[in-house]
């Protein structure tokens, strides 16, 4: 049986008995149930850091710092597709532009990739659009890069190439400087023997007999012999479309197939074939075309010795 509970009625001088509406009464309850409520919610928060076993803090410490260490990659490499981005603005405009080459296209260059999803590998994780953000610009840089590596490995193959092209082009005197003085030049005149106007495709170097002879560019000799015109000749083939010839030698000490440096002695001056006194007479042909030599001995002569070779050359007379 509940306890009967009295209260002291100052106006009436008595005690009088309490009574309890219903409605307040289950209000009393309700808020009881609930304060017990909070209480075990708050209670059971609070247990649950205490009782996280150190695994899991470990765990969550690993997670964090991963998140942390992808923040920091990718800044790294956003920082890497710029340098890429200038390293391929100079292989376009001066690499391959120097060796004559034609630049890379840009959607070449920054192709994506398509066809089946590539990262659906990567999906279903509580950071699944960060993680294939990341592979996804890995990607990209590593295709940028092989397309950037195959372009320098054309580089030094052209470059390559063209330091054999600048080898091989003739441009030194086939007769060394202060050995000779020019007799004739790339001009018609009457030739000394026929009475003849003929064109003079060369040039003609008078000089002793027995004046050494050299090539003028790298090459393989692809005719040594002799001829009713030009006498003893050597015919070297310098590759890219050039080709030389030295005629009227006295000797030759050098074999058709023979491989010649720039340089290398070849033969001596003579007076052999319609020649009328000893000289060299030399041509540099591209093409099958016969070229003026003079313009090609820029690796033998200063400006001003050019000017007075050009001068006896359209002065003098040939001896072929």
């Amino acid at each position: 049986m509940a306890k009967v509970k009295y209260y002291y009625d100052e106006e009436t001088l008595s005690y009088r008995k309490i009574t309890v509406n219903k409605s307040d009464y289950y209000r009393r309850i309700l808020f009881s149930f609930l304060g017990v409520l909070l209480i075990a919610f708050f209670g059971f928060i609070g247990f649950s850091q205490i009782i996280t076993s150190p695994s899991e803090r470990a765990q969550k410490r690993e997670l964090e710092n991963l998140k942390f260490n992808y923040k920091l990659l990718a800044k790294r490499l956003e920082e890497s597709a710029v340098i890429l981005d200038e390293i391929q603005e100079r292989d376009n405009n001066i690499y391959r532009s120097y060796f004559e080459a034609n630049p890379i296209p840009e959607e070449q260059r920054k192709a994506g990739f398509g066809g089946v999803n590539r990262y659906k590998n990567l999906e279903g994780f509580d950071n699944s659009e960060m993680i294939k953000k990341l592979t996804k610009e890995v990607d990209i840089l590593s295709k940028q890069l092989v397309v950037q590596s195959k372009s320098l490995d054309e580089i030094v193959s052209l470059a390559k190439k063209k330091e054999d092209m600048l080898a091989s082009i003739p441009a030194l005197l086939p007769v060394k400087k202060g050995d000779f003085y020019v007799a004739s030049g790339y001009k018609m005149r009457m030739h000394p023997i026929l009475k003849i106007n003929k064109f003079h495709k060369g040039m003609d170097f008078t000089a002793p007999k027995g004046t050494p002879v050299y090539a003028s560019g790298n090459g393989v000799v692809n005719l040594a012999q002799r001829s009713s015109t030009f006498g003893k000749v050597i015919f070297v083939d310098h590759g890219y479309g050039y080709r030389t010839i030295y005629a009227h030698l006295s000797k030759m000490v050098v074999r058709r197939g023979a491989q010649v440096k720039r340089g290398d002695l070849i033969g001596y001056v003579g007076n052999t074939g319609l020649s009328v006194a000893p000289h060299l007479h030399y041509e540099v042909h591209k093409n099958g075309i016969a070229l003026n030599p003079i313009n090609f001995y820029y690796g033998d002569l200063s400006l001003d010795e050019f000017a007075a070779l050009q001068k006896d050359a359209e002065e003098s007379q040939s001896y072929d």
